[in-house]
């Protein structure tokens, strides 16, 4: 994240007062493959690699990163945070729930030392009790194992040189080079055959002095990516290698790691071949003012903007890109145009598939100081007006297991289980003219689920203005809701929510039922 302020870990404090905002779902390209939303379903098993500004999977099929940010193994806290308020395997099965398909994972090179201990973990009433006793790395193990059974893939981040803060260069007096690419090479080891892992963020935000293409060994990031990138290929040759930007390129200023414009003529160069993915960050008001967001012609001119960056590798076909980090709290509305316009120009799967710019959003924590979380303050509520944003450049998520190749990763029923689900409908907010509800669905049957409809009577003239992470039809006073593309699968024991507003309020919670296939 931009400059120190990711030090700010204490609660956002502050209630978003905004009107949810109605997600339209996207309509499929009547030009594309027909059969390219059943490939998509079940591409992402084994390894990837690159082709063009494509990644594809083990078995050459096109893959999205559309995942989330889950910081903590780089604060002195040594462990994702949150889990002294719930434990891991809920948080990611909700991740899964939202549509998230990856998860990045920050670390800090403190994780190697021998006198670092993990802490604020709750292991009371059996929450995270698997994880007691465990040192970090251990507990990365185990979230690397759960997030790989639930089909999600995961993304380290080598985001810091030590706990106290982030690092302009990828080294520091303390944290030599030999010690940064020791310890890459050490996690690349580590999970070499779990292709959950699918590759390795070198450095977060490399800045000022850093440079692209300068030359100098010292502050020359593109040739430091090159030779830290060999070392994790070296022992683990089927990794991707994201490297981000710099700051500033031929005079030319952006976000900390957001400044790709030298790859144009100075592109990173492997030893593996089709293992390099481009990622910048991108930021809005809430972390720190740029020229232009007071163009007159704002927001039109934020594609211009990304092209120059960024944007353009991914134009030309000449790598992938990965927009690693980006967020806000939504706050004002320059950032809520922001917010829109860059998830247009990240384009949405429906029309464009896999062939489109991969993603993490910044961040799942509530406790980023300057741009809140999809999660709000309590650790479990979702923030359903930010997270619908999101909802039109979610993906499928990937074959579980590992998704090594071979590995079906098929949740249907191997034979005659039962298929059934229930509702939760409960009211978030009622103003008198008008509401905003969630409903939590959950797989209650002995098979996984594979689509799931809910339907609901209001005893009153109710009607939905907007919905988010499902579709519906209304008929009267009846509402049928059904799962979007990416929530509909359902583990045994596994929930997915999706929220919508109407009007008007104080209709209460109706009965409602679900029907499961």
């Amino acid at each position: 994240m931009f400059r120190s302020l990711r030090r700010a870990l204490c609660a956002a404090a502050a209630a978003l007062l905004l009107i949810l905002v109605g997600v339209q779902t996207a309509h499929a390209d009547p030009a594309a493959p027909a059969d390219r939303a059943a490939g998509a379903a079940a591409a992402g098993a084994g390894y990837w690699h690159t082709s063009g500004r494509q990644m594809l999977d083990a078995a050459g099929q096109p893959v999205r990163i559309a995942g989330i940010n889950w910081f903590g193994f780089e604060t002195a806290n040594y462990a994702p945070h949150g889990l002294w308020a719930r434990d891991y395997k809920s948080m990611i099965d909700q991740m899964k729930s939202l549509g998230y398909n990856t998860i990045r994972l920050p670390y800090s090179d403190d994780l190697f030392k021998s006198g670092t201990v993990p802490n604020s973990i709750d292991f009371s009433g059996g929450k995270n009790a698997d994880l007691q006793g465990l040192g970090s790395l251990q507990i990365m193990d185990r979230i690397v194992a759960y997030a790989g059974q639930g089909g999600l893939k995961v993304v380290l981040d080598r985001h810091r040189p030590d706990a106290a803060g982030q690092s302009a260069l990828w080294y520091t007096s303390a944290v030599p080079e030999s010690t940064w690419i020791a310890n890459l090479r050490a996690l690349a080891t580590r999970y070499r055959g779990n292709s959950t892992v699918i590759g390795i963020d070198l450095h977060n935000e490399p800045h000022d002095p850093a440079c692209w293409g300068c030359g100098d060994t010292a502050r020359d990031w593109r040739l430091a990516a090159q030779r830290a990138g060999n070392a994790v290929l070296s022992v683990n040759p089927e990794l991707l290698v994201f490297v981000e930007g710099v700051q500033t390129f031929n005079g030319v200023s952006g976000w900390w790691g957001g400044n790709l414009m030298g790859v144009a003529q100075y592109p990173v160069q492997l030893d593996v071949p089709n293992r390099v993915v481009y990622s910048a960050h991108d930021y809005a008001t809430s972390v720190a003012q740029q020229s232009w967001f007071s163009d007159p012609t704002f927001p039109a001119n934020m594609p211009g903007i990304w092209d120059k960056y960024w944007g353009y590798i991914f134009k030309q076909n000449i790598a992938p890109v990965w927009v690693g980090e980006f967020g806000t709290t939504l706050q004002s509305a320059i950032d809520q145009k922001w917010l829109a316009a860059l998830v247009s120009y990240l384009r949405p799967t429906s029309t464009y598939g896999a062939d489109s710019i991969s993603w993490t959003f910044w961040s799942w924590n509530p406790n980023s100081g300057d741009t809140g979380g999809i999660l709000k303050d309590d650790w479990t509520t979702v923030d359903t007006v930010k997270d619908g944003y999101l909802a039109s450049v979610k993906a499928p998520g990937f074959p579980s297991g590992g998704g090594d190749p071979g590995d079906p990763g098929d949740p249907g029923d191997p034979g005659g289980g039962t298929a059934a689900c229930t509702a939760a409908y409960t009211v978030s907010s009622d103003w008198g003219g008008g509401f905003n509800a969630e409903v939590k669905v959950t797989n209650s049957g002995t098979v996984a689920l594979k689509s799931w409809k809910v339907t609901w009577t209001w005893p009153g003239a109710q009607k939905v203005t907007s919905m988010w992470n499902a579709s519906y039809t209304q008929s009267g006073s009846t509402v049928t809701a059904a799962n979007a593309d990416h929530n509909g699968a359902l583990a045994v024991g596994g929930s997915a929510s999706f929220g919508f507003g109407g009007a008007p309020g104080g209709g209460g919670a109706p009965t409602v039922s679900c029907r499961a296939t």
